[in-house]
């Protein structure tokens, strides 16, 4: 584990927030996006102190945000209070898309039959922000907003929330092969098959093209993190 130190980039992260009270939202926010940009890698650590002195408040709201991020997956607590970045290994990934097959596809089966024109419609009109999205921080936002828009319907907020985290678990990883192994236009053609099913409210081919849609991103992800991440 490397023993690199967190620090924040005040010119990219912190001018937007210094006339904001610092949260633990905020500060949880504030990582969580530097992580996504690949700013923080794996096994880094992260000094609460420092952290509190660059936002001029205590340890409390630091810690607050640390554990939100602990429970996202992103960031490890250890009992001497040393925070450091999550690694994500190719088994651990694998393991997460397993988990999201089965939670994202009992969505689709909550939802499709309660979701109404204009959730429909909101949703095409995500996917053609996505067709011109030129930015992966973007993207993956608006990849959220789409499941999300089709899965809300079914009103399980604890459902939407496991599958949200587990979507920003892999989302770190996901911003580098979407630039370096052009997954977009795949990930677009999946995503409107299960609009197109949505419509049709055929809740079978929704949860095949679901199943293949988490299929193909594990099996881009887990290839990477093999090659990649030791």
């Amino acid at each position: 584990m490397s023993n690199d130190i967190v620090n924040i980039n005040e010119d990219k992260l912190i001018n937007e927030f210094k006339n904001r009270k610092a949260t633990p939202t905020i500060l949880a926010d504030i990582l969580r996006r530097a992580i996504f940009k690949g700013e923080f890698k794996g096994g880094q650590q992260i000094r609460q102190t420092e952290i509190a002195e660059q936002f001029g408040t205590s340890r409390i709201p630091v810690r607050e945000a640390l554990k939100q991020l602990e429970a996202e997956g992103l960031v490890t607590l250890h009992p001497n209070k040393k925070a450091v970045i999550s690694t994500l290994s190719a088994s651990e990934a694998r393991e997460i898309y397993e988990i999201r097959e089965i939670l994202e596809t009992g969505a689709v089966k909550f939802s499709i039959d309660k979701v109404t024109e204009a959730d429909l419609e909101r949703a095409e009109g995500i996917l053609k922000e996505i067709d011109t999205a030129t930015d992966a921080g973007r993207w993956l936002d608006l990849n959220w907003e789409f499941h999300s828009c089709l899965y809300s319907p079914a009103e399980r907020p604890k459902l939407l929330s496991l599958i949200n985290n587990l979507h920003i678990n892999v989302n770190r990883y996901i911003r580098i092969y979407l630039e370096l192994m052009n997954y977009e236009e795949r990930s677009q053609k999946e995503h409107y098959e299960i609009l197109d099913a949505y419509r049709r409210k055929d809740v079978e081919h929704a949860v095949e093209a679901t199943v293949k849609h988490l299929q193909h991103a594990s099996n881009q992800l887990v290839n990477y993190l093999s090659e990649n991440i030791r």
